[in-house]
């Protein structure tokens, strides 16, 4: 019998069945496969059949063992599309052709395993791995199921390892090959398909320890940890694609009432009630719900503007009003009703923390206007009496007194400048406010800074200049240990971002930063620049706003450059500007406004 298997003659019935057991061994691996990361990626044992091939026959043989077994694989697997065969195909046939290549190059000789082509061996797997993972990954980015650089990084987490065991098996399948050609393939057919149910289980172990994880376990809806997570990655995303997201923040009302009254056991009842209408009525529109703490929900809307949000959640507020649970005749209002506040992404918001932030402002304001109702963010709920904090945060600035002069008449400047430089801009009331109190407050931070950091009179190391920059973190740190606060976190975190990206600690670009705190940074960075520092010299108000106009652009919004250097000028049409720079010429002025 004369049958040809490629360019191959096999001329007894031995090789025949061979050749055809190896294709028949590659689609029993094809159908157990090993789950990897990402979601829906797999890889298929068959791999070291196919490297098994090249390294014992030649690159014709491995090429015609793939076309046979892709052609059967598709008259028996019809429910996968068409083009999909021809992908895996097409990536198989490209990464079989580089391995070959790259063993051939590096010295490797086809026939027979020797020792010493290991290190063609290992050559030939890095490219077959290199390539499957570079196109694999293209093709879940083309797909749009994650970025490039996410998928790169979930194919390189945990499956290095495997490769390295398909390039060990393919060699020890070489010798089966060579020594008992049937009894090693059947050997090598039981342990790869073993270790496929032993690769399998332990993926589907990992799945089920992560889910644990990331959900909450009374409610079943995901977690506050994993939610933060999934809302980071959203943004980034609506960022690239300039789409639309709201989030909406939730809250039982009177619930510590319904538990006095019922028991915490029916508490947790209503938790697990509540959690569920909310995702019945949150998956057909594929929004995202989750627990965020207590009583308190979130739910992410991606595509959805405020408008649609407001409308969705106040037809959500209704539809849980009138759906009965077993003791809210005990409440205010006699059904279950919640509070909810909504926030929709916009270009000056830079974090997740932020988001939330605003969502959950709303959400109290919307609880303080008598429950039961739902509240977009806006100036309107801006209602910070100027007094009281005002009051507060003075006290907070006092404690400068004693580690840090400079700072503390520093902030009361920047202060004075703020509320002046307010009343020229086209700021509504609660934005003079905001503003008036971030100015004031706004190096709050540097009560974390050692004092011998703050006082010393030479110039800074590299490594203490890094801790002084930490001053913006610690200070929105201790601002947002109060609520009430919270409008002006921008401000004390944001201050030394630069219009050019090239500030911290986030590296926000132009109108990413928000506009007060792009008019804080041109109002601190005036005054560090006219008063006494001992880090460089001082510069006189005239050269100070030739800095702010040379630097605008690139430092400094330009425009709040220019409208700053309005005001004072306006301000100072009586002084002799001169005069300044000659009095201050010996001065020096903050290390941390270097432009």
């Amino acid at each position: 019998m004369f049958v040809k298997l490629g360019d191959i003659s096999f001329h007894s019935l031995d090789k025949w069945v061979l050749g055809y057991v190896i294709i028949g061994a590659t689609l029993l691996l094809n159908h157990f496969k090993i789950q990897l990361p990402p979601e829906g990626n797999s890889l298929s044992m068959d791999s070291a059949v196919y490297l098994a091939c090249i390294f014992v026959f030649n690159l014709e043989i491995t090429l015609t063992v793939l076309l046979y077994s892709s052609l059967i694989y598709f008259c028996y697997q019809r429910s996968t599309p068409w083009w999909a065969h021809f992908f895996n195909f097409s990536l198989y046939t490209i990464m079989m052709t580089g391995a070959y290549y790259t063993y051939i190059y590096l010295g490797g000789v086809t026939g027979e395993i020797e020792p010493s082509n290991l290190l063609s061996y290992a050559g030939a797997l890095t490219v077959y791995f290199i390539i499957n993972v570079l196109l694999i990954s293209t093709y879940f980015f083309v797909l749009g199921r994650t970025s490039l650089l996410d998928a790169l990084k979930g194919f390189l987490k945990g499956t290095i390892e495997s490769y390295i065991s398909t390039l060990l098996l393919s060699i020890i399948l070489g010798f089966m090959l060579q020594a008992e050609p049937f009894f090693g393939l059947f050997l090598f057919l039981v342990i790869s398909i073993l270790l496929s149910f032993t690769f399998k289980q332990h993926f589907n172990l990992y799945q089920e320890v992560s889910n644990k994880a990331n959900i909450d376990h009374l409610t079943g809806l995901k977690n506050h940890g994993y939610f933060k997570e999934l809302l980071s990655e959203t943004l980034d995303e609506v960022k690239r694609n300039k789409t639309s997201l709201s989030l909406a923040m939730i809250d039982i009302d009177d619930f510590k009432k319904y538990n006095d009254g019922n028991g915490h056991l029916q508490g947790d009842h209503l938790l697990t009630f509540f959690g569920s209408l909310l995702e019945k009525e949150c998956s057909p529109k594929d929004y995202i719900v989750a627990r965020y703490g207590g009583e308190e929900f979130v739910i992410l809307m991606p595509d959805t503007t405020v408008s649609e949000a407001s409308s969705f959640i106040d037809c959500l507020r209704k539809k849980v009003n009138d759906t009965y649970f077993e003791g809210v005749e005990l409440l205010p209002y006699g059904c279950l009703s919640f509070s909810a506040g909504i926030m929709e992404w916009n270009s000056e918001i830079h974090t997740a923390s932020e988001f939330l932030s605003h969502a959950d402002q709303a959400m109290y304001y919307a609880k303080a206007q008598g429950k039961n109702n739902t509240h977009i963010y806006g100036n309107e709920i801006g209602t910070i009496d100027i007094d009281q904090p005002m009051e507060e945060m003075e006290q907070q600035l006092k404690l400068f007194l004693a580690r840090d002069i400079y700072t503390y008449r520093h902030s009361k400047r920047v202060f004075r400048y703020a509320v002046e430089f307010g009343k020229q801009l086209d700021l509504n009331d609660y934005e003079k406010k905001v503003l008036m109190l971030g100015a004031l407050i706004h190096d709050i931070g540097k009560l974390e800074v050692p004092r011998d950091i703050i006082n010393k009179k030479g110039k800074l190391t590299s490594d203490e200049w890094e801790m002084v920059k930490k001053h913006v973190t610690w200070g929105r740190d201790i601002v947002a240990a109060s609520k009430k606060y919270e409008d002006i976190l921008p401000l004390v975190e944001l201050h030394h971002e630069r219009y050019d990206g090239k500030g911290y600690p986030y590296g926000l670009i132009g109108e990413e930063i928000p506009k007060l705190a792009r008019i804080l940074c041109v109002v601190d960075s005036f005054d560090a620049m006219t008063t006494e520092r001992p880090y460089q010299k001082t510069k006189s108000y005239y050269e100070a706003m030739e800095e702010l106009q040379a630097c605008a652009g690139t430092q400094f919004d330009p425009f709040y450059v220019e409208a700053f250097i309005d005001y004072f000028t306006g301000k100072n049409e009586s002084d002799d500007i001169r005069e300044y720079q000659d009095s201050k010429s010996s001065s020096s002025s903050i290390n941390e406004t270097k432009v």
